[in-house]
């Protein structure tokens, strides 16, 4: 089995290495610490996982999952994240990724995900299913505004949230501005959000912004 793990915090790595050689003892473990350089050794390793930070240095929110789906293709991939919420698991999903977990679960759930994912399946946490069926399925019931943004409005409204500029965020969405205008102008008719600076306090507020 051949993995790559891509996360900034070198303990994490480890750890998650760890867990991995003691159920495989042969596997070919690779590690990157930013979507950049995870680019480049997925190139050299050909994984058959790729177990994928939310939060990096080089990306903002969900655009390094974008990035590395973009590279992996056929290659499954499993988001860690140090937020529990369900509604991340569902835009992850929703980009292309097969599985989602929160980073305090990984100790007991990292094997079992990874067995999951490499038999063909997706994986969430138990306590996460319910939740994820309900926002998959298009429940509005208690929905909270940013989970009516589809993924691209989201990925608009967390590169604002991070002070991005708009010919900025369409470059890195290789997009133009003027599209990047039409999405913001979106989240805010979809969310009732005034203007960038209540969307900005939103995300704030809930978590949303830096470390996701």
């Amino acid at each position: 089995m051949k993995c790559l793990i891509v996360d900034d915090h070198p303990i994490m790595r480890l750890g998650i290495r760890q867990l991995i050689v003691n159920k495989w003892s042969d596997a070919e473990v690779g590690e990157a610490d930013s979507v950049a350089k995870a680019v480049t050794r997925f190139a050299e390793i050909k994984p058959d996982i790729v177990i994928l930070d939310l939060s990096l240095p080089d990306v903002s929110g969900t655009e390094g999952v974008a990035k590395m789906l973009r590279v992996a293709k056929e290659v499954p991939i499993l988001v860690l994240s140090l937020n529990a919420e369900s509604v991340y698991a569902a835009r992850v999903l929703q980009m292309g990724a097969v599985g989602y977990l929160p980073k305090d679960l990984a100790a007991e759930e990292l094997v079992t995900a990874i067995e999951r994912i490499l038999a063909g399946k997706r994986y969430v946490t138990p306590s996460m299913a319910d939740r994820l069926l309900d926002i998959l399925g298009g429940k509005q019931l208690d929905q909270l505004p940013h989970e009516q943004l589809s993924p691209q409005e989201y990925r608009v409204m967390l590169l604002l949230a991070a002070g991005k500029g708009a010919n900025e965020i369409g470059e890195s969405m290789h997009v133009s501005a003027k599209t990047v205008s039409t999405y913001t102008a979106r989240i805010l008719q979809k969310t009732g959000w005034k203007n960038k600076i209540e969307m900005t306090k939103y995300c704030v507020q809930h978590g949303l912004t830096e470390r996701e």
